[in-house]
């Protein structure tokens, strides 16, 4: 019996001590040696042997792959780092370009949409998470995450550990919310489909957390078992939930907070989403005299 033992070249694994130096996440650390890895192929040699033509010729050949702007940037983004932090030759970078990336509005449930999608939810565990995407407006990286012991329902908080930029912070817990999280604790304690202490929404070994492409395929289900037209996502639930809280008046400052977005300008953008409110602005040619 054999066995193929994959060895690392010098230059991936120092790109590699690189990332673990500046404390990439995983995911970034996994995209980056992705992209290096397609230029490579392209190149049909070491990337270190690489020419600032080279790089040129390579965005030139992504372009023609129709790869989106945002794919580009983020291959543009590895590459950057290879060469400018690694390798430490940032001037083979002078003919690569970043793109623009069209502006879209996010796509908003209304709440009867809403109520639809959670109720065409048929798994307990998998509604019960929607139902916190929405209610807390937490990002689906951060429901697939949490255990048992972040629920506090004295304060009625949801505490996010680590989120998006390594912040911990707190999520807003509504007594909805509360009763639907006690339902779908019940049931799971019953069933033998959770540990003590353990994570909140436990994949098919409860050892492990329910997978981020699980949640979405359900809420993808969900949507198409409501009729819902609209393209869903589960970000779409934390856009609502952002969205909802604006036309009830809530305080963007506060709902910033509640998002743990870092910049203000970043919430502002639902206040173009929220057409409760646009509705109640009064045009200014109501106010004109009649000819």
């Amino acid at each position: 019996m054999t066995s193929t033992i994959q060895t690392i070249t010098p230059l991936r694994q120092r790109m590699i001590d690189d990332m673990r130096m500046r404390k990439l996440s995983p995911k970034t650390q996994t995209g980056y040696i992705r992209v290096v890895k397609r230029f490579a192929a392209f190149l049909g040699r070491s990337p270190d042997t690489a020419s600032d033509e080279d790089l040129r010729r390579y965005q030139l050949h992504l372009v023609e792959q129709g790869i989106s702007p945002i794919s580009l940037n983020a291959a543009l983004t590895g590459l950057k780092f290879l060469f400018e932090t690694t390798l430490n030759h940032p001037e083979l970078m002078a003919k690569v370009h970043s793109v623009h990336v069209p502006y879209k509005l996010p796509v908003i449930l209304s709440r009867e949409e809403v109520a639809r999608l959670l109720a065409a939810t048929d798994n307990l565990k998998h509604q019960t998470a929607l139902s916190v995407a929405y209610g807390a407006g937490l990002r689906v990286s951060e429901v697939v995450s949490l255990k048992i012991s972040d629920i506090d329902s004295q304060r009625m908080t949801l505490r996010i550990e680590q989120g998006k930029g390594s912040k911990d912070r707190y999520a807003m817990l509504s007594p909805v919310l509360l009763e639907r999280l006690h339902a779908w604790w019940k049931f799971a304690h019953v069933q033998g489909k959770m540990l003590q202490g353990g994570w909140l929404f436990p994949g098919l070994d409860p050892i492990d957390p329910l997978s981020t492409r699980q949640l979405n395929r359900a809420v993808h289900a969900a949507a198409e078992a409501a009729g819902i037209t609209k393209r869903v996502s589960m970000h779409t639930l934390r856009h609502s939930f952002a969205t909802h809280l604006l036309e009830q008046k809530v305080d963007i400052r506060i709902i910033q907070v509640l998002l743990g977005h870092k910049k203000l300008e970043t919430t502002s953008l639902y206040a173009q989403v929220a057409t409760d409110m646009l509705r109640e602005v009064i045009s200014p040619i109501k106010t004109l005299q009649p000819l």
